[in-house]
C-alpha cells in the first residue's frame, strides 16, 4: 500500500492497482486497510486470498484467513454501499474498483472454473490471469469461460530470463506453469535465454489480440526493459 501510494502521488495520471490479500490480516484489519487505502486515494483492489506462508521465505508465521478473495471482493462492494461487513454505516461509500485472480494454467482446470465461477458470483469488475505461456492455454479457458462472464480480463505475461528461470517459475512458484517446449526452447537458446524469453512473449501478445480485454507485463528481477521490449511494434 505504500508504495502504491507513492505511485499514486508521483504520477497521479496512472492508475494504481493493489494486490491486496486475505493471509495476513483478520476481517477487522482488512477493512482498516481498505478504508486506509480509500483515504489516500487508492481506487483499485486485485482481491486475492494469498499463498500458505508455507510456501515462503517464512514456513513459521501464522496465516490469517478469515476469509478468502471472494469474500474479500463482498466486503468492498459492502463498502461501496457505506457499510463495513457487519452493516455498520463507515460514514460515505467508497468507490472502490474491485478485480480477482484467475489460473488458465491449473493442473485441475474443471476445479479452477468451479472456483472462478464462485468469484465472479461475488461481481468483479475485472479479472488479471497468472502468467501465460502458449496461446492453445488461453483458448482451452476462453472456452471454459464463454457464456459465464463479460467481464474485462487481462491476460498476463511473465518474460523469460533464462531456462533456470523458467524452471524456477514452474517447479517452485504456485500457479505458474511454464509448458515443455517453453522450457525446452529456454534450454536451447543458453545464453540468448533472455532475448529468446522476450520473443516468445512478444509472439504471444501478437496472438492473444482480440481474445482479451488487456494485458500485463510483469518483470523479473527488476529488468523492466525486457517488457520494454515485449511492447514494441505493438499498440
Amino acid at each position: 500500500m505504500a508504495l502504491a501510494y507513492q505511485i499514486h502521488t508521483h504520477f497521479p495520471r496512472l492508475e494504481i492497482i493493489l494486490h491486496f490479500t486475505c493471509r495476513d490480516r483478520n476481517l477487522m484489519g482488512l477493512q482498516s486497510d481498505l478504508l486506509g487505502a480509500h483515504a489516500l486515494g487508492l481506487r483499485n483492489i486485485l482481491a486475492l486470498t494469498g499463498d500458505p506462508p508455507s510456501l515462503g521465505d517464512y514456513p513459521n508465521a501464522t496465516a490469517v484467513f478469515d476469509t478468502d478473495a471472494p469474500g474479500l471482493m463482498r466486503i468492498v462492494h459492502r463498502m461501496n454501499q457505506g457499510t463495513d461487513l457487519a452493516g455498520t454505516s463507515i460514514g460515505a461509500a467508497t468507490n472502490f474498483a474491485v478485480g480477482c485472480g484467475v489460473n488458465p494454467t491449473a493442473d485441475d482446470l474443471d476445479a479452477e472454473i468451479e472456483y472462478v465461477k464462485r468469484k465472479l458470483e461475488a461481481e468483479p469488475h475485472f479479472v488479471m490471469t497468472q502468467p501465460v505461456y502458449e496461446l492453445d492455454c488461453w483458448k482451452r479457458f476462453v472456452d471454459r469461460l464463454r457464456g459465464i462472464t463479460q467481464v474485462p480480463i487481462l491476460i498476463g505475461i511473465l518474460p523469460l530470463q533464462s531456462f533456470r528461470h523458467a524452471d524456477f517459475l514452474h517447479n517452485e512458484v504456485p500457479g505458474i506453469t511454464v509448458p515443455d517446449w517453453i522450457r525446452g526452447r529456454m534450454h536451447e537458446a543458453g545464453n540468448e535465454g533472455q532475448r529468446v524469453g522476450v520473443e516468445l512473449a512478444r509472439t504471444l501478445l501478437a496472438e492473444c489480440k482480440g481474445m482479451a480485454n488487456g494485458v500485463y507485463l510483469m518483470p523479473s528481477f527488476g529488468r523492466f526493459e525486457n517488457c520494454l521490449e515485449v511492447l514494441e511494434g505493438h499498440s
